[in-house]
Order: C-alpha cells, then sequence, then structure tokens
C-alpha cells in the first residue's frame, strides 16, 4: 500500500512539472511543438491552458469542430501564431 501512495506521488508531480509554457519558449519552439506532437496543450500562465492541433485531422470526427487559427503569447513575440484550436462548427447545427 505504500508503494502505491509513494508511487502516485511521484507520478503527480511529475505531471504537474510536465506543462509547457509559452511564455518560456520562443515562437519556433512553440511552433515545432504544435507540429512535431500534432496536438498539445499549453499553458500561457498557470490558469490559461488550451489544446493546439496542427489540423483538422485532430478535432473532433463527428464534423462539429473545425478549426481557428491560434495564437499566444512566446518569450519572443506577443501573439505567436503557432496552429489551431478547435473550436464548435456552425455547420449541422439545428438553431434555424
Amino acid at each position: 500500500m505504500k508503494f502505491l501512495l509513494v508511487a502516485g506521488l511521484v507520478l503527480g508531480s511529475a505531471a504537474a512539472q510536465a506543462a509547457t509554457y509559452t511564455t518560456e519558449i520562443s515562437c519556433a519552439q512553440a511552433k515545432r511543438l504544435v507540429d512535431t506532437q500534432g496536438a498539445i496543450v499549453l499553458h500561457s500562465s498557470p490558469y490559461i491552458y488550451d489544446r493546439y492541433v496542427a489540423h483538422q485531422g485532430y478535432c473532433s470526427n463527428a464534423g462539429d469542430e473545425t478549426t481557428r487559427p491560434a495564437y499566444v503569447p512566446t518569450r519572443d513575440t506577443a501573439q505567436c501564431w503557432i496552429g489551431y484550436y478547435c473550436a464548435q462548427s456552425n455547420r449541422g447545427s439545428n438553431g434555424g
């Protein structure tokens, strides 16, 4: 039981430290992360984060999501285009 508790604490600490802050990396590094990972969660502050994607293929396959350009603050650029975020599509809504 002690092993599980210790393992949980260690893994929990590692997960908490795994956050990547866009303000600590360059614009090129942030863009490269999105491009190489395909989809990644990036933080611009401890309480502000989002999931960024390289292309539409990382959004919902149900057709209810589309991509929108994503700009984030980085170490060297106030508004760095790093790829996209998935957003609700207006297509297919029954709103009339």
